[in-house]
């Protein structure tokens, strides 16, 4: 393990206790630096990718079209009929966030898989993306374009066109049994919603994400948006292919990284930078899921689960980060009208701990993501001696950031 990297590591794990557990990989073709610590976390852990889960899906849909198959300039309905309220939607828009897509309730609210199904199939364009574009429907509902483009499950896609020419060996939408113990437990999230306090339940080898626990469950029958299972070594070899141009061609790469939704917004600010199912850099960094040391043709996405994995193909870099965040942690804090985060007792960047009304004190994950940068990315940096990006340098590279060619 690299020593700086283990104690960049230790802020989240020991310091803050932020997660229960993390590991780190970052690397090229040919170094690779890691470190982990905490419960559980070892060379076998097994960690839910939730939302990087995306990212498989994406790539499993530009292979398609590299082949052929699945052509983006088409209506989503002419993949997937079922989905009757998509027919003016192209696979393209999907792929893209470039529209709001909702259901008529929430999928996380279904008992059953068929209720959560007939929720989903309902499906619908409502209008423009605001300021927050991203959402867990489109690659959904990318699922079912996959399957019907390939004719297999979206599973067997991943496997095929994937896993295999990666060498991936422990990435799976159903965990083995034999390997259900090394599965990280998410378990004892504790949420607070206004006036509300929540404590979810985790099982080793169920999608934490509540969506894809209905329709996934533990059958093997991988969802879009979230799903996958993997290991940090898993995942060190999907970034390797990825970038040697063994899983798409460079072409892709590239069109992954177009910026379809970024731009400024009009009461100020930005909007978020997305490309195909995937963050981009955003010209303020605080918002931005992909690291200051990578590129304009970097792309990259996080889970909510304590994950992150980013790699620029043009410096032929990475970067993958698997944690636990959910383990007896306070995830969620939406305070009540007129209070803060300090008003519970944490610290204005969501640090800290709160007392639950079991009388246990609760370590809290809420806006983790902001801590990523300072306490992580910026000792990768150091380790690997990767200088870093401006806004300027990135766009001037991939000029689609200065000017949005999807939404107008």
């Amino acid at each position: 393990m690299n020593p700086a990297l283990l104690e960049a590591v230790r802020f989240f794990t020991r310091e803050t206790e932020i997660m229960s557990g993390l590991s780190v990989a970052c690397g090229d073709g040919s170094r690779l630096e890691t470190a982990w610590d905490g419960t559980e976390a070892g060379e076998r852990t097994v960690f839910d990718l939730a939302s990087v889960t995306k990212l498989f899906t994406a790539l499993c849909a530009m292979k398609l079209k590299e082949d052929g198959l699945l052509d983006f300039s088409r209506p989503v309905s002419d993949y997937a009929p079922a989905f009757r309220g998509l027919s003016g939607v192209t696979v393209d828009q999907l792929m893209s966030f470039q529209l709001m897509i909702r259901t008529p309730g929430r999928i996380d609210a279904c008992e059953t898989r068929d209720q959560a199904m007939d929720c989903l199939l309902q499906a619908a364009p409502a209008g423009l993306p605001g300021r927050r574009a991203y959402s867990d429907i489109p690659a959904m509902i990318l699922k079912y374009v996959v399957e019907a483009a390939a004719g297999a499950p979206l599973a067997e896609c991943v496997r095929r066109m994937i896993l295999l020419p990666a060498g991936m060996t422990e990435t799976w939408a159903e965990v083995p049994e034999d390997r259900l113990k090394d599965c990280e437990l998410y378990d004892g999230e504790h949420r607070i919603e206004g006036e509300k306090r929540l404590v979810r339940r985790g099982f080793r080898g169920v999608p934490h994400d509540p969506k894809a626990a209905v329709l996934q469950g533990r059958g093997g029958d991988l969802s879009g948006h979230a799903g996958l299972f993997s290991t940090r070594q898993d995942l060190v070899r999907f970034c390797r292919a990825a970038l040697a141009g063994r899983l798409v061609g460079e072409a892709s790469l590239r069109e992954m990284a177009v910026n379809r939704t970024g731009r400024p917004w009009p009461e100020g600010g930005f909007t978020q930078y997305l490309g195909r199912q995937c963050y981009l850099r955003h010209p303020d960094q605080y918002f931005s899921e992909i690291p200051a040391y990578m590129g304009g043709w970097a792309f990259g996405i996080g889970g909510f689960t304590g994950n992150h994995l980013s790699l620029d193909p043009e410096r032929g870099i990475f970067t993958v980060m698997l944690g636990n965040r959910v383990r007896d942690r306070l995830t969620v804090l939406i305070p009540e009208e007129g209070r803060t985060l300090t008003d519970y007792g944490l610290l204005p960047d969501g640090r800290g701990r709160i007392r639950w009304e079991d009388g246990k004190w609760i370590p809290s994950s809420v806006q983790y993501v902001h801590q990523k940068d300072e306490h992580l990315h910026r000792v990768i940096a150091e380790v690997m001696g990767w200088e870093p990006v401006s806004w300027a340098e990135a766009a001037e590279r991939n000029p689609s950031l200065r000017s949005c060619p999807g939404i107008s």
